[in-house]
């Protein structure tokens, strides 16, 4: 299944997710994020439990690096969209840009790199996992 570029997940902002200050919590927006990451390799047909628990696998994704810019605060009862884009995959690795928006606002916006894992070590996509990946890479943008 290929996933619409950008893909997107709406999420509502619960009390659990502020601080005593009453915005969003540094740390739950990260959360948001990888909601919206494990909802596209779903939407994509990917399935980390299977991928985890297939004879001879044990494979995972990490978090490799991320780099984050919190622009604006998001507040107790918002309705947030959670974008996600495949920019780049390589070998071992994927490269998703995010974006948390409150209407058309970007909110916080993340460049993830996420690695796949097994045995401890870093493992090549498998052939049908990078290709469902490649089938979500965002459009290049035309030449100037």
């Amino acid at each position: 299944m290929i996933a619409p570029v950008p893909h997107r997940l709406s999420v509502r902002v619960y009390y659990e997710d502020t601080d005593f200050s009453g915005l969003v919590y540094h740390a739950s927006h990260l959360r948001f994020m990888e909601r919206g990451r494990t909802e596209l390799l779903r939407d994509l047909g990917i399935f980390q439990r299977a991928l985890l628990e297939s004879p001879g696998g044990g494979l995972f994704f990490v978090v490799r690096a991320i780099t984050i810019d919190f622009r604006r605060p998001a507040l107790m009862d918002d309705l947030l969209t959670v974008e996600t884009r495949v920019e780049q995959v390589a070998g071992a690795s994927v490269d998703l840009a995010q974006r948390v928006l409150r209407g058309e606002e970007p909110l916080v916006t993340a460049l993830v790199k996420v690695a796949a894992v097994e045995g401890g070590k870093a493992r090549r996509l498998p052939a049908d996992v990078r290709q469902k990946f490649e089938s979500a890479l965002a459009p290049a943008a035309p030449p100037p």
